[in-house]
């Protein structure tokens, strides 16, 4: 071509971009101003923003930007929103929001596109509410909203836990015609799952008309992530009965339920469909089975899972040192955590948690403050109870702390400072107190709890039979199989006393005579959860129980005792770990 003009470079340009040479296409960006062509138009500057967001080369980015201000460019929407977008997009978030005021006219895109990158600047609270703010802008300029804003703003809302302004918005959707946009719809939802408004959740997808596997999953997730467990598995099956396939989104989360409620039957059967569907390729599927598998006691599955795994990240090993950790599996724990950091992958805060109940339970306290202070100094985590709760079992199990009243009221007294509604101290500091006989000092403990308004959670245990879960409290009679349980309790006991076995009185925490402390031993929940379980549980399947708390020395000791008499594998996931019986022994070698 003889005479190439602005129009035909740019034809040039956007042809080498659309066909993904972006090298081709930047040279010949360069050539053209080289050319002296300078009557350069919209597209030109829009197509190489683009390409310079593609490519995150911001250097690139700024030279455009350049020449937008030098040909006065500056002021165009249709230049402006690249723009934008190109700075979000590489974390420069201010030179984002200068380009936006600057542009004296904007559309529903151009604001779209700065609420999304306030999003992404790592999740400042400072620029989520700045999204919320352009929200209003929009309204008072007058500016029709689509469902990216909307969907946009309401993330920043459930970020911010801002229920009360999200209520606001939901108010002018309801008035819009975006009322019935599933996108929209399942932004509502997520949004009030995070706020943990699992009420306003269920009304928005039960009016929902239509509804995909993003609005199927956004409700299953939040089911999970506020404690509902049963509720997103069953959220799963009727999403399968919709005639809706499951994504890696999904087919995780609801891997994760069944985690939690230590399921794990239904939880071989997901990990079978992800094997059929492919979606086992996805990490996140991936590591969701591996924590089933620790959570529920499986720890070769989730072994041999982990060494399957072609690629592997922080999650994937972080889930099987916590495995190995609840499990009781001191030296696997710790070797794990060593090939991790090996590998140059960095451990996070539930990493640590895993190492130091490790450290704990092997006795390493050398290696258990190294690693403490390594967690702080090498890889700047900022420890939390769990952490400080690890330490203080490790020393205390090494005899650093043994018996100590005064050093244990010292603690328990700073700790309700800390946060004086935890129960945790109060009972910790009651256990101090009745070990050593002193029921006056218990009693004034419990009087303090009341006037102050803390209650102690309630102990439960629970157990998976037919696709129902049975929950036990201590001495529950509600169940409709309560006479077969106790009745089932007197015989094992009995045989128990035949075999040796001699109540540990030390659990009781209250001042009674020793017939009613047995009693009150013989019906804690997890013993009528077993008893449960060796009443309709297959002889050839193991007994599986979740415990809320954790699980008391003499239920432990008892719980060994029935292993052997009825010669039933019983697995008991506490809050502390997993614990497997097996012909009067426990896993955990009675250190937990």
């Amino acid at each position: 071509m003889p005479n190439r003009d602005g129009v035909s470079w740019t034809a040039l340009i956007s042809g080498y971009a659309s066909s993904g040479l972006g090298v081709e296409a930047v040279n010949a960006f360069n050539l053209m101003l080289r050319d002296g062509v300078f009557n350069l138009n919209r597209i030109t500057f829009s197509t190489m923003l683009i390409l310079a967001s593609s490519l995150g080369c911001i250097h690139l980015g700024r030279q455009i930007h350049g020449q937008i201000v030098k040909l006065g460019f500056e002021s165009y929407l249709f230049v402006g929103s690249p723009l934008v977008d190109m700075y979000c997009k590489a974390g420069l978030i201010y030179d984002a929001k200068l380009v936006f005021d600057e542009v004296p006219e904007r559309n529903v895109v151009m604001y779209n596109t700065m609420i999304t990158g306030l999003l992404r600047c790592g999740l400042i609270e400072d620029s989520k509410r700045e999204a919320i703010d352009l929200l209003r802008d929009m309204r008072m300029q007058g500016i029709t909203m689509d469902q990216y804003t909307f969907g946009s703003v309401l993330t920043a809302c459930g970020s911010l836990l801002a229920l009360r302004e999200s209520k606001q918005i939901h108010a002018f959707i309801i008035r819009t015609n975006y009322k019935d946009n599933v996108f929209v719809g399942s932004a509502l939802i997520d949004m009030y799952c995070k706020c943990k408004s699992i009420t306003y959740a269920e009304a928005v997808f039960k009016r929902m008309t239509r509804k995909n596997v993003v609005s199927w999953t956004a409700m299953l997730v939040g089911y999970g992530q506020n404690g509902y467990s049963e509720e997103a598995v069953r959220v799963f099956h009727d999403m399968q009965r919709d005639g809706v396939d499951p994504d890696d989104i999904t087919l995780g989360s609801v891997i994760s339920s069944c985690a939690n409620l230590a399921s794990l039957e239904e939880g071989s059967q997901f990990h079978s469909r992800a094997i059929v569907s492919g979606l086992i390729s996805f990490l996140s599927v991936s590591n969701a089975l591996i924590t089933l598998y620790g959570k529920c006691g499986s720890v070769e599955d989730a072994r041999q899972l982990f060494d399957e795994m072609k690629i592997r990240d922080e999650v994937s090993w972080t889930a099987l040192v916590s495995g190995c950790a609840q499990f009781g599996k001191a030296d696997g724990t710790i070797d794990l955590f060593e090939k991790m950091v090996a590998q140059g992958l960095k451990p996070d805060g539930v990493t640590f948690i895993g190492v130091l109940s490790a450290c704990s339970r092997a006795g390493l306290v050398e290696k258990g403050y190294q690693y403490f202070e390594s967690m702080v100094k090498d890889y700047g985590i900022v420890p939390i109870p769990d952490h400080y709760t690890c330490m203080i079992d490790l020393l205390s199990r090494a005899g650093r702390l043994q018996g100590n009243v005064e050093i244990g009221k010292w603690a328990a007294e700073f700790l309700q400072e800390l946060d004086p509604q935890n129960p945790a101290s109060y009972v910790l500091l009651s256990s101090i107190y009745a070990a050593k006989g002193k029921w006056q000092n218990v009693a004034q403990l419990r009087r303090e709890m009341r006037n102050r308004g803390v209650r102690k959670e309630p102990g439960y245990s629970w157990i998976k039979y037919k696709n129902k879960v049975h929950v036990f409290s201590a001495d529950d009679q509600s169940s409709p199989f309560s006479d077969q349980i106790y009745a089932e309790l007197e015989k094992i006991h009995c045989k128990m006393i035949e075999e040796g076995y001699v109540p540990d009185m030390s659990s009781v925490l209250h001042d009674v005579k020793e017939s009613e402390k047995i009693k009150m031993l013989n019906y804690h929940s997890e013993r009528l959860a077993i008893a449960f379980g060796l009443l309709f549980i297959p002889s050839e399947l193991p007994i599986r129980i979740i415990k809320n708390l954790r699980v008391c020395g003499d239920c432990h000791n008892a719980t060994k005792y029935i292993s052997k008499i009825t010669q039933r594998e019983i697995l008991v996931r506490d809050a502390v770990r997993y614990h497997l019986f097996r012909d009067g022994k426990c896993s955990c070698g009675d250190f937990w």
